[in-house]
């Protein structure tokens, strides 16, 4: 690992794309190809894939993105994700290869103009240049109320682990809490699979957006260069 990092990785300065008063420093490498096992190892020391890039942030004045994984065994629901499940129950769920179509592109369109008004992206911009990749297996879940289209979660699979890349869903959903189950379907797939973790990319104290992830207890943050078990709040013991 220290080999591939000293000979492959730079550094590239941007602005912060979360909207913090920093500037952001992606430390990353692009890669062909790259086996199973090695990609777990970079998914433990907290790296994260856009299309065929690995990176890692290197900035030098923030150190406000914190990697977040779960567990699935030890994974133990609150009464919130226990409704969030059940108000869900009438969607199909489905797994596939990652594949474009007209219809995933305009649901990601409506996602990304609700959510990032103003910005230039599109849906096909962040299939062609996020998404698609040679790295993995990649796949999509689709969440579908009879023929609506409601979410699409792009994630990648690895023998241990699955890794989520991006979740966009239509915005009139919401009351739905459709990223909440959206990682509930990801650890029942793992548990069903036998999978140890679900990573679930960075987490940021300062983005409200980002605060559900922290709502699945147990989880894990990598602080000080260690996977740090996070105290259970407020733990819910109703069955």
């Amino acid at each position: 690992m220290n080999c591939i990092l000293g000979k492959q990785f730079h550094d590239v300065q941007v602005d912060c794309p979360y909207g913090l008063p920093f500037t952001a420093v992606y430390r990353q490498a692009h890669f062909g190809s790259l086996p199973d096992r090695a990609m777990g190892l970079f998914l433990e020391a907290g790296f994260r894939r856009n299309g065929n890039y690995l990176y890692t942030m290197a900035c030098p004045d923030c150190k406000a993105c914190v990697p977040i994984r779960i567990a699935p065994k030890e994974f133990q629901p609150n009464r919130g994700q226990r409704r969030v499940r059940a108000r869900n129950q009438d969607l199909s769920i489905t797994i596939a290869p990652l594949k474009i179509t007209a219809q995933k592109l305009a649901l990601c369109d409506k996602f990304l103009q609700t959510r990032f008004p103003g910005k230039a992206s599109s849906g096909l911009d962040y299939y062609a240049g996020f998404f698609i990749n040679s790295l993995g297996s990649t796949y999509e879940l689709e969440f579908r109320c009879q023929e609506h289209l409601l979410g699409v979660s792009i994630i990648d699979i690895y023998p241990e682990s699955i890794n989520c890349v991006y979740f966009y869903f239509d915005p009139a959903e919401g009351r739905r809490s459709p990223g909440t189950f959206n990682i509930l379907t990801l650890i029942g797939y793992a548990l069903t699979y036998q999978m140890r973790y679900v990573y679930l990319g960075y987490w940021i104290e300062e983005i409200a957006a980002m605060r559900y992830k922290t709502q699945f207890n147990p989880h894990y943050l990598l602080q000080d260069g260690a996977w740090q078990k996070q105290p259970h709040p407020n733990k819910d013991r109703t069955p």
